[in-house]
């Protein structure tokens, strides 16, 4: 059976995700950071690892693309899941005055803790904020994760549906110490830094332009270790083994302080 680390507790949605990205027949390994789950794969104590990169209301999760930066792991399929939060609290709707989750479900439903007026905790992890409130066991407490946290940890679902947008996707990859093969439809994920001189990232998006490649997402994140130096992340359709990408990429690393291929993996569906 296949092994897939996640950052969270049981219930979390990047499970959730797993198992519909390996169709249930997996073995989940939950960790505490982003950089575990990588970690126990790259250690072969793990087969895969999935991460969230992207949400279609909050955007990027920038921890995760911080901690992809610096696996040598590859990314080899991609899964969207519809999120749908729930409050979760052993007291009634009118009694809940705190509640916890992790900062990107918490923005999720903005409104919806806007207007019950509640005081906000952020946590490490949706599930794992269930878990929080089960030991606390105070009905002013409650917290923001999946009916399926709220029934693993056996703790009520007082209100379902209270996202902003019932249109909420997160997007996830799944990583592997082997590379994917090319296929009919395929994406490449590349994180690269620039040089400092005029017209650097005109150069490298002039060179997809020139060859017909189709650029998905183009995302800028603050460079760690030098301050206002910025990397890029970019999605673009066909598969790095393809000879014109093998091309292009050669092409504009020579514009690049340094480039990334994350992976190449099939296109997912959103359903």
């Amino acid at each position: 059976m296949k092994k897939v680390s996640f950052q969270g507790e049981h219930g979390a949605y990047s499970e959730s995700a797993a198992k519909k990205f390996f169709k249930d027949e997996i073995e989940t390994v939950p960790c505490n950071s982003f950089e575990d789950a990588l970690k126990i794969t790259e250690n072969k104590d793990s087969d895969y690892s999935i991460l969230p990169v992207e949400n279609s209301i909050e955007g990027t999760v920038g921890q995760s693309i911080d901690a992809i930066t610096h696996t040598d792991l590859h990314a080899i399929g991609e899964e969207y899941f519809k999120v749908e939060h729930c409050l979760i609290s052993t007291g009634k709707v009118e009694d809940v005055k705190t509640v916890y989750s992790h900062p990107q479900a918490l923005g999720q439903c903005s409104d919806f803790i806007k207007n019950t007026e509640l005081k906000t905790v952020p946590t490490y992890d949706t599930a794992g904020s269930v878990k929080i409130i089960k030991e606390m066991n105070d009905i002013h407490s409650a917290a923001i994760a999946s009916s399926d946290a709220g029934n693993l940890y056996s703790i009520p679902i007082v209100e379902q549906g209270i996202e902003n947008n019932p249109n909420n996707y997160t997007r996830f990859l799944i990583f592997s110490k082997e590379n994917s093969i090319e296929s009919a439809g395929d994406k490449t994920s590349i994180i690269f830094s620039v040089k400092h001189e005029p017209g650097a990232l005109h150069q490298i998006l002039k060179e997809f332009n020139d060859n017909d490649i189709n650029l998905t997402k183009i995302e800028s994140r603050p460079n760690k270790n030098t301050n206002w130096e910025y990397n890029f992340f970019v999605d673009f359709l066909g598969h790095y083994s393809n000879s014109k990408i093998k091309s292009v990429l050669n092409k504009i690393s020579e514009n690049t302080i340094f480039l990334k291929i994350i992976g190449s993996y099939p296109i997912a569906n959103l359903d």
